[in-house]
């Protein structure tokens, strides 16, 4: 069986040799609530039409990367904690990637983009279906130095790493089932512990950031919290900024 640490976490796994996005088809799938129940899991390494965020596309030659859906079914009843999700998402495979790189800075940029080393190895998208949440991530895995998108990314490959892949998402599925079941039971981020979760691991507090918004609004100054519902907290020209969205891009460590 492939991936039999994964398949023993979630109730279904499914491995497809290729398609156009996980995210898409486990949305899908998910009009079958007893086929496919809370956790079902779907991956690829050959992804051909993923999206990130802000619909940015996101492609990786066959076999360089790993995708990986995860159906959410079991949610808070607050759809205000809902909103943690991707946050969640984000400190769990940061936990996953970090298990293999021990030697690495492994971390999260706000909202749950993974860094190693302040280079981005994996990128999460969560979409909501009527009844459930699909969180889709992509993990540069095999992926070589010359196959890197832009210079700010990595891979476990080109960090001289052989990935374990099953170890990764079963490590990644557990982490996610953890995280979401202490917050669904809580409905709080803060009571649940996934709020000091996220402020440990976050790359991103502490710096100086540009931050572009909807309606081509930029905001610079400096992260310096995650308030209690999941926002970035900016202060810029002695005023404080709470961000729900947006794009975030390092500038440098606040100070230097």
């Amino acid at each position: 069986m492939d991936f039999p640490l994964s398949n023993a976490v979630v109730p279904r796994f499914e491995l497809v040799s290729d398609t156009g996005s996980t995210n898409a088809d486990l949305r899908t799938k998910g009009a079958d609530p007893e086929g496919w129940p809370h956790l079902s899991t779907l991956v690829t390494r050959n992804q051909t039409a993923g999206r990130g965020r802000l619909d940015r596309t996101w492609v990786a030659p066959a076999d360089s990367a790993i995708a990986v859906s995860v159906l959410l079914r079991t949610l808070p009843s607050d759809p205000a904690a809902r909103g943690w999700i991707p946050l969640a998402a984000g400190v769990a495979m940061t936990e996953a990637i970090a298990e293999q790189l021990p030697v690495h800075d492994v971390a999260v940029k706000w909202p749950n983009d993974v860094l190693v080393d302040g280079r981005k190895i994996c990128g999460i998208l969560a979409e909501a279906t009527a009844d459930a949440v699909v969180v889709g991530a992509g993990v540069n895995t095999a992926m070589t130095v010359d196959q890197l998108p832009v210079p700010t990314a990595t891979s476990f490959a080109a960090l001289g790493i052989v990935v374990d892949e099953d170890r990764l998402l079963s490590t990644y599925l557990g982490k996610l089932d953890g995280l979401l079941s202490a917050l669904t039971v809580s409905a709080d981020a803060v009571v649940s512990g996934l709020h000091a979760a996220v402020v440990s691991r976050c790359a991103t507090l502490g710096h100086a950031v540009r931050v572009s918004m909807p309606a081509e609004r930029t905001l610079e100054g400096a992260a310096t919290a995650i308030d209690a519902e999941g926002r970035l907290v900016v202060e810029s020209e002695g005023r404080t900024h709470a961000i729900s969205a947006g794009d975030v891009v390092h500038v440098r460590p606040v100070g230097s």
